[in-house]
């Protein structure tokens, strides 16, 4: 699936070729820079935003994380990590024979403490010395992120082609309000054959689905210092305020106090 606008700027590293059970490394990206290709590896890896936002592409759909989140990508899974613009992450690997966390990508919320163990590990070495005081930090890291809460930053597509056509062609133009109809109509479909698809494969109808798209769209367009009138526009709203009203629904706080809580600077937002 060939999805739009999607960046990252670092060398690609094996982490397989490190042995050490958890690595940490600092990323920052710059403007326009290309996506990573599709890859797997054997560790796990967990990918946390500190500036700017992560969406990951897998084969069964997307993940996006706003600033202080993160996303969990088991080890064998094929996937790419697409940065935006002036972005600063954290790339965790972790060993799969050093802790357990969960066999498919999700995301979640980093504690402060877990930001600040990720952020001093990433000043040393990737091959550390075993048995010293690098090594005991990174075992505090795993004790800790075992404990970390999920949120629910998915866009589920399924390997369908033509619900990954669907989703590609809303990534490239959200702000399309076309009715279900209409996009069955272009898929040579029945409404109801696309609508029964469509929960079928992703448990949600099209509108919610629609919604949890803009959702990510629009949480990796605000993290990145696009406005909210500008987002709100872009998403095909009539007006900031209907657009806010459903980010609300959606999350439970406006764009402005959910970039506040994540202590996110220079994000322009307006309640």
């Amino acid at each position: 699936m060939q999805l739009p606008d999607l960046r990252i700027n670092y060398t690609p590293i094996d982490p397989d070729f490190l042995d050490r059970p958890v690595i940490s490394v600092c990323i920052e990206t710059r403007q326009n820079d290309d996506e990573l290709p599709m890859h797997a590896h054997q560790k796990g890896q967990l990918v946390v935003a500190s500036r700017g936002s992560v969406m990951c592409r897998a084969p069964d759909g997307l993940w996006i994380v706003p600033p202080q989140g993160a996303v969990w990508i088991p080890g064998g899974v094929q996937h790419s990590n697409c940065v935006s613009s002036f972005g600063k992450i954290y790339c965790v690997f972790i060993d799969p024979r050093a802790m357990k966390l969960p066999s498919e990508c999700c995301t979640f919320t980093i504690s402060p403490l877990v930001r600040e163990l990720i952020d001093r590990l990433a000043s040393f070495p990737p091959l550390y010395p075993v048995g010293g005081p690098t090594s005991r930090l990174a075992q505090v890291l795993l004790d800790e992120l075992v404990q970390m809460d999920s949120e629910q930053m998915y866009l589920p597509i399924s390997r369908d082609i033509r619900l990954q056509q669907l989703a590609a062609a809303l990534l490239r133009d959200p702000g399309d309000r076309s009715t279900l109809d209409e996009w069955a109509e272009r898929y040579a479909m029945s409404e109801r054959t696309l609508a029964r698809l469509i929960q079928k494969q992703t448990g949600l109808t099209f509108g919610r689905w629609r919604q949890r798209l803009h959702i990510l769209v629009a949480l990796q367009r605000l993290s990145a210092g696009i406005s909210v009138q500008t987002v709100s526009q872009d998403l095909g709203y009539e007006t900031p305020s209907a657009f806010i009203t459903m980010f609300k629904k959606a999350l439970g706080k406006s764009p402005r106090r959910y970039l506040a809580d994540r202590k996110i600077s220079g994000i322009s937002a307006t309640n």
